[in-house]
This record gives structure tokens, C-alpha cells and sequence, in this order.
């Protein structure tokens, strides 16, 4: 070393770059499990959201509330729980709901249009909807304006699905971008 060399062996070697924020690690299986949390959590918000449409058609005779009854039937939850199997059922759509929708939507958002999740929950409720109108349309009693009716509410209901979930990953938007 050199008389001029005012670098002194007890100080640390800084290897940040001026300019460069550290962020948090969420690549790890903490992060991971806030990821899961915040896509549960839209889910929920998303299900109470159609929720509100399913009763509001319910109430209207342009849905039947015991369609749930089917999905706890192809799970074979009813053989255990036979007087609950609508309840059961209901549990299975919040479970869906809950959980392998926000999953496929944090996947599939990338590729939707729109500029926040939000917006891009639009189009995502509707690809739903076309699965769910075929799927729950049994017990549908009544004519073509009725067949309209529910139509329309399921797709209103899958809409602020879409839109509410969105909305949730909108709101936990600034946290940072994870390795999954």
C-alpha cells in the first residue's frame, strides 16, 4: 500500500451501486404465501361479490341456489354430509373461488387487455361466465325470459367477480414483482 492510499483494512467493501434500491426478497416461501394470501383474499371478495348477483337472481327464480348441490355431489361430499349438500356445494364454489380462479387470473392477467387488474377482471369473469351458464343453468324453470334473466344476472355476477378480484390484486399492486 501506497502513503497515499487512505483505504484502511477494517472498512467494509460497499458493493451497492449509487442508484439501486434494495427490495425485499418475496421469492421466498414468505412471499409466496402473501402471494397466496392476496389471491385467497380476492377470491373471497370476488365470490361475495357474484354472491350478491346468484341471490339477487335466486330471488328473481332465475337461479336455483340448490345447483350448488351438484358440485358436492361430483365431489361425493354429499354421501358424508346428506342433508347439507347445498351448503357443502356452496363451500366447493368458494373454495373454487378462492382459490384455482385467482390462481389461473394471476397467471393468465399478463395476456388480458386492460391497463389494471381490475379491468383486465372483465374479460376474465366473462370467460367464467361461459363456462358457469352451460354448467348451472339445470333447474331453470320458466320460459325465454327467464332463460334471459338468468343470462344476463350470472353474467353481471361473474362480471364483478372479475372486476373485484382484479381490484384486490390492483390494491396490493405495489408490492413487489415475485419469482413465481
Amino acid at each position: 500500500m501506497s502513503d497515499s492510499d487512505t483505504h484502511s483494512g477494517s472498512e467494509e467493501f460497499d458493493p451497492a451501486v449509487e442508484g439501486e434500491v434494495a427490495q425485499p426478497d418475496f421469492d421466498h416461501l414468505t412471499g409466496i404465501l402473501t402471494d397466496g394470501l392476496i389471491g385467497a383474499l380476492g377470491g373471497l371478495v370476488g365470490t361475495a361479490a357474484m354472491s350478491i348477483g346468484l341471490f339477487v337472481a335466486s330471488s328473481l327464480d332465475a337461479f336455483d341456489m340448490a345447483s350448488f348441490g351438484i358440485l358436492a355431489d361430483l365431489t361425493g361430499l354429499d354421501v358424508l354430509f346428506p342433508t347439507n349438500a347445498v351448503a357443502l356445494g356452496f363451500l366447493v364454489f368458494l373454495g373454487g373461488g378462492m382459490v384455482t380462479w385467482p390462481l389461473l387470473f394471476a397467471a393468465t392477467a399478463a395476456y388480458l387487455p386492460g391497463k389494471t387488474f381490475a379491468i383486465k377482471g372483465l374479460p376474465y369473469g366473462f370467460v367464467l361466465w361461459t363456462g358457469f351458464v352451460l354448467a348451472f343453468s339445470q333447474g331453470i324453470a320458466g320460459g325465454t325470459v327467464t332463460l334471459a334473466l338468468y343470462a344476463v344476472l350470472t353474467l353481471v355476477s361473474h362480471l364483478a367477480y372479475g372486476f373485484t378480484l382484479g381490484a384486490v390484486f390492483d390494491y396490493f399492486s405495489d408490492r413487489p414483482e415475485t419469482l413465481v
